[in-house]
């Protein structure tokens, strides 16, 4: 199998499509575990650098075998560059209106929101931490492998200038908005925050992820790293991989009592 391979597995299918929203691409998959609950909860947001090109197909794998320990499941689509209405800051609006969702449904699915987690891959981790800095309420994030800086992307051009098609410009066009989106310019003083990063990442580089938790350690962030040496980019989000061990184990612990 090709290392990307999880891009077009077909995935096990949820236990409910719930509407956030009006636009088509505004819905989550929710799956449940066995049981009565109530469950702890993880908000998966997918990446894909932004674009519309990639949905939230690939991370049922993700989310199914979170759900299979016991952890409910919500993971979010969202307005994307290509869509109307997507990139800044429609999609970053659809990302927090569909993690207050989460309010509406947790007595009908008895979920506990207080213990939940956010977790984000590539694009979705900058999503996820950035939610963390806007939305007080977001205690615990899981970034994997996440585009934590933009202003570094921008500078490396990744995925042909994908930073600027999301936010409408390069930092001199439009610095008001890498200042909003931007999780390294974010202050999350009151969230633990985990960013896992594979050292053979060829998507997003790991330095990313190590420069952002060595700054802010320095700002006083409850910030921590774990680097696995033998993994790829999308071998964070495959359960079938040898990385997602550790990875589950992270969330799992983040999610206790």
């Amino acid at each position: 199998m090709s290392k990307d391979d999880i891009l077009t597995l077909p995935s096990p299918p949820a236990d409910a499509r719930l509407r956030y929203g009006t636009d088509p691409n505004q819905f989550g998959d929710l799956r449940l575990p066995k049981g009565k609950g109530p469950f702890p909860i993880v908000v998966n947001i997918h990446g894909g650098y932004w674009r519309a090109k990639y949905d939230l197909a690939h991370a049922g794998h993700l989310c199914a075998a979170l759900t299979a320990k016991g952890v409910a499941t919500w993971n979010l689509e969202y307005r994307r560059v290509g869509n109307e209405g997507g990139g800044w800051p429609g999609t970053f609006e659809d990302i927090g209106n569909g993690y207050r969702f989460i309010s509406q449904i947790a007595n009908r699915h008895n979920l506990d929101t207080g213990r939940m987690v956010v977790v984000g891959h590539s694009a979705g981790g900058q999503l996820a931490l950035c939610l963390a800095g806007h939305q007080p309420s977001v205690k615990r994030v899981v970034s994997l492998a996440g585009v934590v800086d933009l202003q570094r992307a921008w500078e490396l051009h990744l995925s042909n200038n994908a930073v600027v098609e999301f936010l409408g410009g390069n930092p001199s066009d439009v610095p008001e908005h890498y200042h909003e989106a931007d999780p390294m310019r974010l202050k999350l003083q009151k969230t633990v925050q985990w960013l896992i990063h594979s050292l053979g990442d060829d998507v997003v580089p790991a330095n990313f992820s190590r420069a952002y938790v060595e700054q802010k350690k320095a700002r006083g962030e409850d910030v921590h790293l774990l680097e696995i040496a033998t993994a790829g980019h999308f071998d964070l989000i495959d359960p079938r991989s040898s990385a997602w061990p550790k990875i589950e184990q992270t969330i799992v612990h983040l999610l206790q009592p």
